[in-house]
């Protein structure tokens, strides 16, 4: 079983990225399932129903989120809404699972791929320099009490790495995959742990790399040089595809393989190379 997991999509650039290379994806690498980090798809901030349409209608088959997932009004109406009258969609969107008690959402999606194998995907949320919310590690505790599927991936949303670090070991053997997101920045330690999890700390952002963390990177420096407020507006240059494939046995739940993706815009490929 083959499961791509993109990373934090931000904004325009990164929704044409993932319209622009996901069916390709899909088609050759004979994808099972793919999910995407998708807080900041709105112009960078946030999520709109009409964007998770947009990205469910591309393939993807689950959406997570993180501290951004209410920065849309829009979202929490959606989640309400769905809550009174069942929306297949919205079930497919996650917030964090140790959000407080009453959160509007899920935090867990148990359902089935095309070839009808069970899976998991978990929504958590870091603790260290982030809002303080319920422990991850006791929650997905008391989650993984409850899951049958044997296939189960989380995306892991937290800032400091030596959480996200401690996390990958305590999943380790427990669950499939484990994808750090939220820094945007990818890093390059993907592996597979001792007991098979796959495991990365950060797969990094799809969308715009000339930039600061997605950001127009005159109006960070402004903010880092004066300490002055200054209004945030997405970056557009050097977009790029940040991702993993992770491939695991689908009665065990083991990975067996997990690869970091970073593809660029097909505009700015050289017409004899091939992408990273």
């Amino acid at each position: 079983m083959r499961i791509l997991f993109i990373g934090d999509i931000f904004g325009r650039p990164g929704r044409h990225l993932v319209s622009e290379w996901l069916p390709q994806l899909i088609r050759e690498r004979s994808l099972d399932l793919v999910v995407a980090n998708a807080e900041n798809a709105a112009a960078g901030f946030g999520l709109t129903p009409a964007i998770v349409s947009e990205l469910l209608g591309l393939g993807i088959d689950v959406l997570t989120t993180g501290n951004h997932v209410w920065d849309k009004r829009e979202l929490i109406d959606f989640f309400q809404q769905s809550e009174q009258n069942f929306n297949e969609n919205a079930r497919r969107v996650l917030r964090p699972a140790n959000y407080p008690a009453g959160t509007p959402g899920w935090g867990v999606l148990e359902s089935r791929t095309r070839r009808g194998v069970p899976y998991a995907v978990i929504n958590l949320q870091g603790r260290v320099f982030m809002a303080a919310n319920d422990d991850p590690f006791r929650v997905a505790d008391e989650l993984l009490r409850t899951i049958e599927a044997r296939v189960i991936l989380i995306d892991f949303h937290a800032e400091a790495t030596s959480e996200k670090v401690a996390f990958g070991w305590y999943m380790d053997g427990r669950v499939t995959a484990v994808a750090g997101t939220h820094t945007h920045i990818p890093t390059c330690d993907e592996r597979i742990l001792p007991k098979g999890t796959g495991y990365i700390t950060d797969v990094g952002m799809t969308g715009p790399y000339e930039s600061v963390i997605g950001v127009e990177k005159e109006l960070a420096l402004h903010r880092f040089l004066t300490g002055m407020p200054a209004r945030f507006e997405p970056a557009k240059g050097d977009p790029r595809l940040c991702a993993v494939v992770v491939e695991c046995d689908q009665e065990s739940g083991r990975a067996t393989s997990i690869e970091r993706l970073m593809l660029r815009a097909r505009e700015h490929l050289h017409p004899h190379k091939q992408p990273c």
